[in-house]
């Protein structure tokens, strides 16, 4: 377990003698990984950003309590994870809408959101490791929401961030066992619930030349409207959410039919983006002349073949993403 080095030494006893700015400086390097640690915990952008708020508002006035055996990245991590098993007491799960409904087989009027019902929401990738970019991943977040919270916090530390039993169970007041036994009835449920391949290896596994003609035949169709050749791209199984909508459309044909008849009614742009370490597009609509956003997809892919389209919906979102809110 490493200790505060010099530099840390001495910003922290500048910040017991309250000076912010010498605080701000402390935590800078860190506000980044533990604002995903956040979302990871919580499944939502604007959760983490309440959590890490709390955090850093605990850790400020903890100062005095520290007392340096351990990294101040550690002990970073031991408060925001406190502040995330909190929160998660506090609020509801986010799940998806395959977790809240059965697939819609007729495409009619899309009924609005459900009072009460919480959506993982997309993250603004993390210019990170490939493991860290895997470890936001849409399949991985919306499995740990599954978990009870103190399991999510084991698997998150130790599997993720690579802490050591020990850590973990100083961070959550508890013993080194009872770490172990967590982690194991955790990944037991990530097994169950998670892909045999993360979207990092398959588009490893794809290729650079392979991903850029997916996206270019991706854009085309959807920009023209083009239902065959959007039929091409996905696999039989694929899957159409559209979160917070509690809609959504199972297999191929399905999907086809929605899209030719209510999504492609009107005409649209896509700009290629990236979300959750996964191919992603802002998806702009036309209307009154201009074509305003109307989505965020996240496609997930098995193979060269698309298995699943998440359209993202909130426009509250956007704005983590840098998206204006048209096109020029």
């Amino acid at each position: 377990m490493s200790r505060v080095d010099s530099v840390e030494s001495d910003l922290l006893e500048a910040a017991r003698r309250d000076d912010e700015g010498a605080f701000d400086r402390l935590v800078a390097p860190y506000r980044g990984e533990l604002h995903a640690h956040c979302y990871r915990m919580l499944g939502a952008v604007h959760d983490a950003e309440d959590a890490l708020q709390e955090a850093l508002v605990g850790a400020w006035r903890g100062l005095a309590g520290f007392e340096g055996r351990s990294s101040v990245r550690s002990w970073l991590y031991r408060i925001a994870t406190n502040a995330c098993l909190k929160l998660i007491k506090q609020r509801p799960k986010r799940l998806v809408p395959l977790d809240y409904h059965a697939p819609m087989s007729e495409i009619g009027e899309l009924a609005p959101p459900i009072e009460g019902e919480f959506y993982v929401e997309p993250y603004a990738d993390p210019q990170a490791t490939y493991e860290l970019r895997e470890s936001v991943e849409l399949a991985f977040i919306a499995a740990l929401q599954h978990l009870p919270g103190t399991q999510r916090a084991v698997l998150i530390l130790r599997h993720v961030l690579a802490f050591s039993a020990a850590e973990v169970a100083e961070a959550l007041d508890t013993s080194v066992a009872s770490v172990n036994s967590a982690l194991q009835r955790a990944r037991k449920t990530l097994d169950e619930r998670t892909p045999a391949e993360s979207q990092q290896a398959t588009l490893r596994r794809l290729g650079e030349e392979a991903e850029q003609k997916l996206v270019a035949e991706f854009v085309a169709a959807w920009e023209r409207g083009d239902v065959p050749a959007l039929l091409e791209l996905l696999a039989e199984d694929a899957r159409f959410t559209m979160p917070p909508l509690p809609a959504w459309f199972d297999g191929r044909e399905n999907v086809a039919r929605f899209l030719a008849e209510r999504v492609f009614a009107t005409p649209w742009r896509l700009v290629p983006a990236s979300a959750n370490g996964q191919l992603a597009f802002a998806c702009y609509q036309q209307r009154d002349g201009e074509f305003r956003i109307g989505c965020l997809n996240v496609l997930t892919l098995r193979g060269g073949e698309i298995t699943e389209i998440t359209g993202f919906l909130d426009p509250a979102m956007y704005a983590s993403f840098g998206l204006p809110g048209k096109l020029a």
